[in-house]
């Protein structure tokens, strides 16, 4: 099984915002007082088509489809927490927390993807746990190390543990669930989605070993990245409040491996982490202070990995 890919979907915003449903947990978004909503979309699109740029000049293939301007989805950006695609050929629908975000799938991105040869041969639809209040955020809730058959997954109001181990038997994946904590006015609350605290790499891996509370579940963790020989680099929690969990890594020219991050993220990294990154792959850092600041999310949500076979 594959850990990478070359081929990423990327959605590109109409009607970028602040999204007022998901705000109430996720506590990374700002509202940014200054700036109209058109003039919020108008910074979200230039870091979004620099973003891409930089992805498609080392070789990434990224297939970028517009927003529409209805219905009112603006989330958009991050198509990772509404499907997966996987090398079987198979896909994923996840139930969402956000009634708004629901309106982001949409079936005219799964023809597209057929028209360019691509092939689907089963589609898992979770989505009716929405009707229980139950939800699963895509590849925000579930961090896969698909060679490894494991699934991580900190536990939220995103990520519903029964969701999970449903998902697992499904695609026989071993799940390694646990919780994960952030600083909210003085209080521990729940990390969104997973994918804020941690990355998976090929060999290695990121992660905030201090956003997990309970001692048994840090050691569980760290055990199971270690025993699936990944180097386990660690971050603060300083460094997960700049997005510096939130990478993913990608195949470019040649299979060349990139860790891509915002450049917020790298910012906030240590010589030491940057010199430890690097012994396993190049780094590709852009800058989304916008997308971050008022969609409460950064690189690795807004790429959602294309793992289907060609035909």
């Amino acid at each position: 099984m594959l850990q990478t890919t070359n081929t990423i979907l990327m959605i590109r915003p109409v009607a970028f915002r602040m999204n007022e449903q998901t705000a109430v947990n996720n506590y990374y978004q700002k509202v940014l007082d200054n700036l109209t909503p058109a003039t919020v979309n108008a910074k979200a699109q230039e870091e979004f088509d620099a973003f891409v740029a930089k992805l498609r000049a080392v070789g990434v293939d990224v297939i970028v489809v517009d927003d529409t301007v209805e219905p009112d989805t603006p989330d958009s950006i991050f198509p990772n927490n509404w499907i997966s695609f996987h090398e079987s050929g198979e896909i994923v629908l996840y139930p969402m927390f956000a009634e708004n975000r629901r309106l982001e799938r949409r079936e005219d991105i799964l023809d597209l993807l057929e028209e360019k040869g691509f092939e689907i041969t089963d589609v898992w639809d979770y989505t009716s746990a929405e009707e229980d209040d139950l939800f699963l955020e895509g590849t925000g809730s579930l961090l896969l190390d698909r060679k490894n058959e494991k699934a991580y997954c900190a536990l939220s109001p995103r990520a519903d543990e029964s969701l999970v181990i449903e998902f697992c038997e499904d695609f026989d994946m071993h799940p390694i669930i646990f919780e994960a904590f952030q600083n909210v006015n003085g209080e521990r609350k729940h990390i969104y989605h997973t994918n804020v605290m941690m990355c998976l790499a090929e060999t290695f891996a990121v992660i905030c070993a201090d956003c997990i509370d309970d001692k048994q579940e840090r050691k569980l963790v760290l055990n199971q990245l270690k025993d699936s020989g990944k180097e386990v680099i660690t971050i603060s929690e300083e460094q997960v409040n700049n997005f510096a969990g939130n990478m993913l890594q990608v195949k470019g020219t040649n299979d060349e491996l990139f860790l891509v991050m915002s450049t917020q993220a790298y910012n906030s990294l240590t010589k030491e982490q940057v010199k430890a990154i690097e012994k396993h792959c190049s780094i590709l850092h852009s800058s989304l202070d916008t997308i971050e600041a008022c969609g409460g999310g950064s690189a690795r949500c807004m790429m959602a990995e294309v793992f289907l076979p060609k035909n």
